[in-house]
């Protein structure tokens, strides 16, 4: 079944269900109602079958209202004054029936004109029933302009979040084709391949992860692997990573790639300026309701004001904080400090969030 199938039948229910027990409401007020009169049992035949053809009359409105919503407002209000005054007097014609064949016992009227008396109470009755008609489907139409309208945000959302992901990889791919570059002009070419190598396959894992999609910190823990063997080629020994990642937040849900520009920011800024080459630390914790990762390396260090790196002039660390604020709002937090006893320090506080199983 298509979604319009269900939509359709959606309607189709909702109608059948509001006008029978719309009428049905109206045949109990009116019985009710007959509590102040003395009036014989067969009376409420009478209610019976005047519900029922006001159920039955009403029926077309619902077709001809439907095409007056295609015309312009005046017209409009034409056809539906219109409309509602032919069923209000068909209506006042039946009941009158009603009453004068079988509760008056085939009475018959002095007038022909008198079948028509009545028919402003009729006319009320009809106005109710379209007003409630016109009023749920302006509030459905109300409803659908909200989705539509969320849909679009969302759309939009994810577009720029899909933008920011996918911002990462040119200005990664091309410090590492900078750095192939580099190998191949040393004739260095074994490693350059090898290289090569690692490039494809952390590349593959970038394009085929939805960058929508948040992605468990093990997955995550994976890739960063994966490219920390690439430039593990570059420096060689130089490069030394420590992991220190709780067990239990493995399972916790990231937004996939995030941590890859903070190594990329830290082998850039630290360990590629120091002869001997350096550490990075990776660490994360569960605190409460909170998941905290820190990434910190021993390098030179850098000039911090307002807890931001006057150094960063790229995409890097900027591209994190517009990620974070667009998955999380106002609940997330990241800085940027002095570690000890030398180096930078970036911290991440998300809420600490698993897949369901």
């Amino acid at each position: 079944m298509t979604r319009w199938q269900k939509v359709y039948e959606s309607n189709e229910r909702l109608f059948w269900t509001l006008h029978s027990g719309g009428w049905a409401g109206f045949a109990l007020v009116y019985y009710i109602g007959s509590f102040l009169h003395d009036v014989r049992p067969i009376w409420v035949f009478i209610i019976m079958l005047n519900a029922y053809a006001g159920w039955l009359l009403t029926i077309p409105l619902r077709y001809v209202f439907r095409w007056a919503r295609t015309l312009s407002p005046l017209k409009m209000i034409f056809v539906v004054v219109l409309a509602c005054y032919v069923v209000a007097l068909v209506w006042a014609v039946v009941k009158n029936i009603n009453y004068w064949e079988i509760y008056k016992h085939g009475y018959r009227p002095d007038a022909w004109y008198l079948y028509f008396t009545n028919t402003i109470n009729s006319l009320i009755m009809v106005g109710c029933w379209s007003g409630v008609y016109f009023g749920i489907k302006n509030f459905q139409m109300l409803q659908k302009e909200k989705q539509n309208a969320l849909k679009a945000s969302t759309m939009a959302h994810q577009a720029h979040i899909k933008m920011l992901r996918y911002q990462l990889n040119p200005h990664f791919l091309f410090n590492t084709l900078n750095a192939i570059s580099t190998l191949i002009l040393l004739k260095e070419n074994d490693i350059a391949e090898a290289m090569v190598s690692r490039l494809s396959d952390f590349l593959r894992y970038s394009l085929d992860n939805d960058p929508i999609k948040r992605v468990s910190l093990g997955e995550e823990m994976k890739v960063l692997r994966l490219y920390l063997e690439i430039e593990k080629v570059r420096f060689d020994d130089r490069l030394e990573v420590v992991w220190d990642i709780e067990e239990k937040c493995e399972g916790a849900l990231v937004p996939s790639m995030i941590l890859q520009p903070l190594i990329e920011n830290a082998i850039k800024h630290a360990i590629s300026k120091m002869e001997d080459g350096g550490q990075i630390c990776i660490t994360a914790r569960q605190f409460g309701n909170d998941l905290l990762i820190d990434v910190a390396d021993n390098g030179p260090g850098a000039e911090i004001k307002d807890g931001q790196l006057r150094r960063e002039n790229g995409v890097g660390l900027v591209n994190i904080k517009e990620r974070l604020q667009s998955l999380y709002q106002r609940n997330f937090a990241f800085s940027v400090e002095h570690n000890q006893p030398s180096g930078v320090r970036i911290r991440l506080r998300i809420p600490y969030e698993v897949k369901d199983v």
